[in-house]
């Protein structure tokens, strides 16, 4: 009999906020529980780290470059040929999303029966100026059309004052915790496994926007950590240091806007907070697939889109090519055991989100498409003998601070495209990336090493970055290829 499919996925999580990957602070006791029933794997990456890239690589399993989607770009249609919740449908699961999908037109189901979506403060979706969806936006988010019904007309998603991409700005919510939209995705779900067609198995992907922006958690979870002695963020060598001898005052990446250290504190208090607050309600999900009967015959992977630096090297939110931002959890949890994994284990070996299709696919006996890029990580979790990518590559879309790079988990190579700037990592030594070593001359054979990795990555690209020898810089660039947008 085919395992059911449930595909968890946060939003803006760093891989090193659970307990099982030593987390000094924050609890997760459901994740763990996920990890000691599956395997661990610590050298998961987002290739393009912010939400609309990242997505199109857990839907289509390919790389940026042929997802085509290298940077943030919102009002762009989704037309791809397989998609993971397509191909289930077509090998006969009962196939449903509850939650973010971050795609366009917001309600497009990418193969899904039924998306019951809530994409959080969706701008595309809010600006009148500038599409269509705006009048009606509500038509694109379940959740608040739910609230309203509940908790009164009148309530809007950030009605707490908190902005939906600030990373600092930190209240509790102001609801009752039932109307969180953490506990809604969770109820959805629940719901779904009620009235899910019994004949099939089924693929439910459970999506939350948190922990992203705003910062909200329920009072007893924030209660849990804003006291606490935290961890503070770690600051590079290389990193920009303004004002770093003033009043306790750090920059973001966000125009160099100052924040206070307590305010900083109580971000990163919050960003806790949201996370064990997801993690109980996973739990409560893991409660309603026993009770359904499910729980030994579901299959689990949990992972996120991209990190947040936290104040990590002076920075908050995605898109820099870091640990904090590109560096996300990933756990394939069998807890009946359908898959023969070896549970409780942890594998070091490189993934990145591409490979979350090709693995869910496998575990339901479908076909994987030709189009993918990605590679099961079933075999790794099995402690099968198997040829194994060497690295990762990955970038983004920034301005001038737009960058390509080069990890395998050890080691990491950065190259910003229109500045020239290198960097190079020892990640075994200094995984928090304290250190940039690139200008050091011991290193150089490394360096020079990966630099060829990269020219043969982007050899034959569009952009014209390299003509197979050497990198150029400057060349002009853009947040979706051209492959993309001729499509649309």
């Amino acid at each position: 009999m085919r395992p059911n499919i449930l595909l968890i996925t946060v939003d803006q999580m760093r891989a090193d906020c659970m307990g099982v990957m030593n987390h000094p602070v924050i609890e997760t006791p459901y994740l763990d529980l996920l990890a000691h029933q599956g395997v661990l794997f610590p050298n998961a990456f987002s290739a393009t780290p912010t939400c609309i890239p990242a997505r199109a690589a857990l839907f289509t399993g390919m790389s940026q470059r042929h997802h085509g989607r290298v940077g943030y770009q919102e009002g762009i249609p989704w037309n791809y040929e397989h998609t993971l919740p397509g191909e289930l449908a077509k090998a006969g699961y009962h196939t449903q999303c509850v939650g973010k999908m971050h795609v366009h037109p917001p309600r497009s189901l990418l193969g899904f029966h039924n998306v019951i979506v809530h994409d959080g403060y969706m701008h595309v979706t809010r600006q009148k100026h500038k599409n269509r969806y705006a009048e009606s936006f509500d038509q694109y988010d379940d959740y608040l059309v739910w609230l309203r019904e509940r908790a009164g007309a009148h309530h809007d998603l950030i009605d707490n004052g908190t902005d939906c991409n600030a990373s600092t700005y930190t209240r509790p919510w102001h609801l009752p915790e039932e109307y969180h939209p953490t506990n809604w995705a969770v109820t959805q779900s629940i719901d779904f496994l009620r009235r899910r067609d019994p004949r099939k198995p089924f693929f439910l992907w459970l999506s939350f926007v948190r922990p992203h922006a705003p910062l909200d958690p329920p009072q007893v979870y924030y209660d849990m950590y804003v006291n606490e002695d935290l961890p503070e963020p770690v600051i590079g060598d290389w990193a920009d240091q303004e004002d770093a001898k003033g009043n306790g005052r750090i920059p973001t990446t966000n125009k160099g806007i100052i924040r206070p250290r307590s305010l900083v504190k109580r971000a990163r208090a919050a960003y806790y907070a949201l996370i064990t607050h997801i993690d109980h309600q996973i739990g409560r999900l893991l409660n309603a697939l026993y009770e359904y009967g499910v729980n030994k015959n579901t299959v689990i992977l949990f992972t996120s889109d991209h990190g947040d630096m936290m104040g990590d090297h002076h920075m908050f939110k995605k898109t820099v090519p870091y640990q904090g931002s590109v560096n996300v959890p990933f756990i394939l949890s069998d807890p009946g055991n359908i898959l023969n994994l070896r549970r409780g284990t942890v594998n070091r070996e490189t993934v990145e989100l591409r490979d979350v299709m090709p693995t869910l696919l496998e575990a339901a006996g479908a076909d994987i498409p030709p189009t993918v890029d990605g590679k099961s990580v079933i075999p790794l979790a099995q402690g099968k003998p198997t040829a194994w990518r060497e690295y990762i590559h990955g970038e983004h879309f920034a301005g001038e601070g737009s960058h390509h790079y080069i990890t395998n988990g050890k080691e990491k190579y950065i190259w910003f495209s229109q500045t020239g700037r290198e960097q190079y990592f020892d990640l075994q030594a200094d995984p928090y990336e304290t250190v940039c070593l690139a200008s050091r001359p011991e290193y150089g054979e490394r360096i020079a090493y990966w630099r060829e990795k990269l020219i043969g990555e982007l050899t034959g690209r569009e952009e014209g970055f390299t003509d197979g020898t050497q990198l150029f810089v400057g060349r002009k660039i853009t947040p979706v290829l051209s492959h993309i947008l001729e499509k649309n």
